[in-house]
């Protein structure tokens, strides 16, 4: 398995702390010749700071001493408010060398939140936690590709323990039970999955993964369904049904093309079942996948037609 090194944690108190204008000097203009330091400008009054406030000190936390913050309430730090030109609040500042080189203002998505602080750490020299953890899902995936897949679910595991909001490392982990045939456990973490990635298309895919897999186990043989829709081309179930074995036995394309050819045949069947059985295989492949391209392009020519 590869060791994914983990450095621990600064010390919250480490990392955060409430600024004052007397310690303004010291805590960031002196402290960012060293560390860049963002500061949050907020006010007790202020709806939308008590919702960043936290985003941005988990962001903070998460990046494990590359970076620090400091709280200014605006209220009793008016003279350094006006020295910044601070004219609505929440206002966001990165210092590096004592002077600001990036910020925003108002609340944002917690991804812009991420991207910022990454963005500050780089432009001090740093290396972001994010490229890392990516670096390490990359790994992970690669296992998982060459059948590794038990070294391939400790590895997400462990990704997942220094962030547990990563979409790409929390699909991976339920992806990687699904090729251990673990699948109640695959279902387990899609149903348990944190709110804000719960619609992430990582976590879609994989719900996709799993509703094939389940779908694997009551496969029919492929050369018998072969046969039979041979034997009776307008058999539509028997295609449909070929089309779930061919996919189960790894033969995506297969899949599609008979899925295809039953959607022309009769598009409405079964409550539309070919067109939402060939979404279902799209969403499980990777989006630049050969066969996901030619098959979409193939049905919106039929639907389209």
């Amino acid at each position: 398995m590869m060791d994914i090194n983990l450095t621990a944690a600064a010390p919250a108190a480490d990392l955060i702390k409430d600024g004052t204008e007397a310690t303004f000097m010291a805590d960031v203009v002196e402290a960012s010749q060293t560390t860049p330091i963002i500061v949050d400008f907020w006010a007790p009054w202020c709806g939308p700071c008590k919702t960043l406030g936290p985003q941005l000190e988990a962001a903070v936390t998460a990046a494990k001493g590359a970076v620090k913050m400091v709280k200014i309430n605006v209220d009793e730090a008016q003279a350094i408010a006006g020295q910044l030109q601070i004219q609505s609040i929440p206002t966001v500042y990165a210092f590096w060398k004592g002077q600001p080189v990036d910020g925003f203002q108002g609340a944002v998505p917690q991804s812009e939140i991420i991207a910022f602080v990454d963005r500050v750490i780089k432009s001090a020299g740093g290396e972001s936690p994010t490229d890392t953890l990516n670096d390490a899902v990359e790994a992970a995936e690669e296992m998982l590709g060459e059948g590794q897949a038990d070294d391939a679910a400790q590895t997400f595991a462990a990704i997942l323990g220094e962030d547990p909001l990563h979409a790409g490392a929390y699909g991976g982990l339920v992806r990687a039970h699904i090729a251990l045939g673990d699948l109640d456990q695959a279902e387990g973490l899609l149903n348990g999955a944190p709110i804000e990635i719960s619609k992430a298309p990582e976590l879609e895919a994989a719900h996709a993964q799993l509703e094939l897999a389940r779908q694997a186990a009551d496969a029919g043989p492929v050369a018998e369904l072969t046969a039979a829709v041979e034997a009776d081309e307008a058999n539509l179930q028997a295609r449909f049904d070929l089309a779930q074995a061919l996919y189960a036995n790894g033969d995506a394309e297969g899949a599609v093309n008979q899925l295809l050819e039953l959607f022309k045949r009769d598009r409405e069947w079964n409550d539309s079942a070919a067109k939402t059985q060939l979404f279902t295989i799209f969403d499980a492949l990777k989006a630049n996948d050969p066969v996901v391209l030619n098959g979409r392009r193939k049905l919106s020519s039929m639907i389209f037609a």
